[in-house]
C-alpha cells in the first residue's frame, strides 16, 4: 500500500505540475520585416531660370540729300537706305521718323511742302523695302533747322540761279531719318 500511495502521490505531483504549467505557447510567426522606410532625398532645386535676353535699345541714323527743289531719293540716298532697312531686319522695330528739310531758297511755306514731301519720298522708298508704314512717321520742318548756318549768306541773292548759293545750301536739303528699335 505504502507503494500504491506512493505512486498515487507521483502521479498526483505530476498531474498538479502539468495543470500549473502553462501550455506551451506556439512560436509566433516572425513579423514581416517592416517595408523599407524611403530615403529622404530632397527635390532637386529647379532649374534656374534662363535670363531673359535683356532688350538693348537700338538706334540708326542716316541722312539722305536732295537736290535742289526736288523730292526724289538720289541712287546715293537708296544706298543708304538700303543699309538701313537691312540694318532693321535684326531688331524689334518701335519707330522709323523721317525730318524733311529744305533750304532758304522759294518762300517759306514752299520749303515746308517740299519738306513734308521730301519725308514721304523717304517713307515710300522704306515702305518698298518691307518696312511697315505705320512705322515711319514723317514730319517736315521747312527751312528752319539749316545746318549751313551763316556761311552761305554772303554768296548773294536768294535765288534759284544764283549756282554758288544752291551749291552751299546743298546740306540744307535733306531728310534726316532715325530708326528705334530694340535688340534682343
Amino acid at each position: 500500500m505504502i507503494k500504491n500511495s506512493w505512486l498515487l502521490l507521483v502521479a498526483f505531483a505530476f498531474a498538479a505540475g502539468c495543470a500549473t504549467q502553462e501550455p506551451p505557447k506556439p512560436e509566433p510567426e516572425p513579423a514581416p520585416a517592416p517595408a523599407p522606410v524611403p530615403e529622404f532625398k530632397p527635390a532637386p532645386p529647379p532649374p534656374a531660370p534662363t535670363p531673359k535676353p535683356a532688350a538693348e535699345k537700338v538706334t540708326f541714323a542716316a541722312t539722305v540729300g536732295f537736290d535742289f527743289d526736288k523730292a526724289v531719293v538720289k541712287p546715293q540716298g537708296k544706298a543708304q537706305l538700303d543699309q538701313l532697312a537691312n540694318k532693321t531686319g535684326g531688331i524689334n522695330l518701335e519707330v522709323v521718323i523721317a525730318i524733311g528739310h529744305a533750304d532758304v531758297i522759294g518762300s517759306d511755306a514752299y520749303n515746308q511742302k517740299l519738306s513734308v514731301r521730301r519725308a514721304e519720298a523717304i517713307k515710300a522708298y522704306l515702305v518698298s523695302k518691307g518696312i511697315e508704314p505705320n512705322r515711319i512717321y514723317t514730319e517736315g520742318k521747312g527751312e528752319k533747322q539749316p545746318v549751313t548756318g551763316d556761311k552761305c549768306k554772303k554768296l548773294g541773292p536768294e535765288h534759284r540761279s544764283n549756282k554758288k548759293l544752291v551749291a552751299c545750301l546743298a546740306p540744307d536739303r535733306r531728310v534726316e531719318i532715325e530708326v528705334i528699335g530694340t535688340r534682343q
